[in-house]
């Protein structure tokens, strides 16, 4: 007989998926601060008890420590419009961590496009 699998895992990613929605949802109609301009949520880690939630964020235009100092001010009130919004018993509170995977991959991109330049030069 096959062992059952546990339905957490799966209940954590959707709750994760949907707080993701809801905040940007909430950041773009109700945050109104002036340090936080075009956010884009890359992905939120929920801790399996469900009291704390990584949410990565990157930036457009900005300073992003400003707008992650800004996302972290107003946590207090984003978790309460996440209240008013999920069906869950306990809502996390938020952490907001700029994620520089966008910012990584360009710094990358430049490399290895430097790495084939200076090859083709050293082949002509």
């Amino acid at each position: 007989m096959p062992a059952k699998k546990s339905a957490a895992p799966n209940r954590n990613f959707k709750v994760a998926d949907q707080i993701q929605r809801d905040l940007t949802e909430l950041i773009a109609r109700e945050l109104k601060d002036p340090r936080v301009g075009m956010v884009t949520l890359q992905a939120v880690e929920v801790t399996p008890d469900y009291a704390h939630a990584k949410v990565y964020f990157s930036v457009l235009v900005g300073d992003p420590a400003e707008c992650e100092e800004a996302l972290n001010q107003a946590a207090g009130f984003l978790r309460n419009g996440l209240f008013k919004r999920l069906h869950i018993h306990t809502v996390p509170t938020l952490h907001f961590l700029f994620d520089r995977t966008t910012e990584r991959a360009s710094d990358m991109n430049a490399l290895i496009a430097r790495a084939v330049a200076s090859r083709s030069k050293d082949t002509d």
